[in-house]
């Protein structure tokens, strides 16, 4: 596809994550089709890399079925928008980038329309409303799986699918070192690194950032040297936990906030504190040992009982088929409880080394390097059949 012949392909990535993966997989694009057009929904990383924004709903995430009531009539214009302009462009193909409840429909219409539709990072069916698989064998024409065992799952239900790796390994800095993390954090070798990290959703750190510095407390009452780097999400306020910061006792341990420094927080850590999602997987391919966990609203937890059918919730769990981190979810979550676990790993070296180990395996089931070019190569290959 060159020039004129290029046409145009539509992209929807509806979180900061999808826009991430998005960017590079548009870059790759761009790459091998340099004529292409690119039009869609997404964030600042992809309009940097050259897709025409049609709406961004990247900066407004949140969590859970009950939280998500006040997204909906932004979610309902940037549909609208979407629908119209694929009326208008009739795309080569369109590519649904994670966030399936969205993408589900968008799926329905562009198929209406004759659009081919691409699903890269695809529903996770493995874990909850598995019927959905039904759906997707009707409206995709390549599912682009990023877990080694999804693709068994898509060719049983006679869905066309390709592994083309996890995204995560073209935009993490897989060479960095401990030592080099702690030299451009400014931590000498002696200390030990204490990470938090609640999330990236103003629900996440309400819900999650009190428990973890209380265990931050407990863990420097113990060991007065320990570090404690707390990595702050381009989508959180900074005011929100600067708040909850200012209500700590006096006594209460230094908290540096860190913008922008998560990746090297990870690399650092001898102990993560870690709000459950992808930063989970990102921790285990920096081999960052960890203690996962999240709370939700009553509702959105007595919905996910309902719907959800696996026995763990971490990425690092899931994709090793064991528990290899531990996951304190829901009224489990308290200081004491994380400190306690967070301790084991900074005291018992046998404890991080075997979470070291899983990691390992982790990153060798994952793919190569080069994900996004996998999937650019699979997207033409549709356009080009379109």
């Amino acid at each position: 596809m060159a020039g004129s012949e290029c046409g145009a392909i539509m992209l929807s990535a509806g979180e900061a994550s999808g826009d991430v993966h998005g960017a590079t997989l548009c870059l790759a694009l761009k790459e091998l089709a340099p004529g292409l057009r690119l039009v869609g929904m997404g964030g600042a990383r992809m309009a940097a890399a050259g897709v025409e924004i049609v709406a961004d709903p990247t900066r407004h995430a949140v969590v859970g079925a009950s939280e998500a009531v006040n997204r909906l009539p932004a979610l309902y214009g940037a549909y609208r928008a979407l629908v119209r302009r694929l009326s208008e462009e009739r795309p080569r193909a369109i590519v649904l980038i994670d966030f399936p409840e969205f993408n589900m429909r968008l799926a329905r219409q562009a198929r209406r329309q004759g659009v081919p539709v691409v699903y890269f990072i695809p529903p996770q069916i493995w874990a909850w409303r598995k019927g959905r698989i039904r759906l997707m064998a009707r409206f995709a024409s390549r599912v682009l799986a990023v877990f080694p065992f999804e693709r068994s799952l898509y060719e049983d239900a006679g869905v066309p699918v390709e592994f083309v790796g996890h995204p995560l390994l073209d935009v993490l800095p897989l060479d960095l070192t401990p030592g080099e993390a702690r030299r451009r954090l400014r931590v000498t070798e002696e200390a030990p690194v204490v990470g938090l990290l609640p999330g990236s959703r103003r629900e996440e750190v309400t819900r999650l950032l009190p428990p973890m510095l209380e265990a931050a407390s407990r863990l420097a009452a113990r060991d007065g040297r320990r570090r404690f780097l707390l990595g702050l999400a381009p989508s959180v306020d900074r005011q929100l936990v600067e708040g909850l910061l200012r209500g700590r006792a006096s006594s209460a341990p230094a908290i540096e906030v860190l913008e922008e420094r998560t990746h090297e927080i990870m690399a650092a850590a001898d102990a993560l504190l870690i709000a459950s999602g992808t930063a989970t997987l990102e921790a285990a391919l920096l081999g960052a040992p960890m203690v996962v966990c999240y709370q939700v609203s009553r509702l959105t937890e007595a919905i996910s009982r309902l719907l959800i059918r696996i026995q763990w919730i971490s990425l690092p769990n899931i994709v090793s088929g064991r528990a290899v981190v531990p996951e304190i979810l829901q009224q489990e979550v308290s200081g004491e409880r994380l400190a306690a676990e967070a301790e084991r790993l900074l005291v018992d070296r046998e404890a991080s080394e075997a979470q070291r180990r899983a990691f390992g395996e982790i990153r060798g089931r994952l793919g190569e390097r080069g994900v996004g070019r996998r999937a650019a190569l699979a997207v033409l290959q549709v356009a080009r059949a379109s």
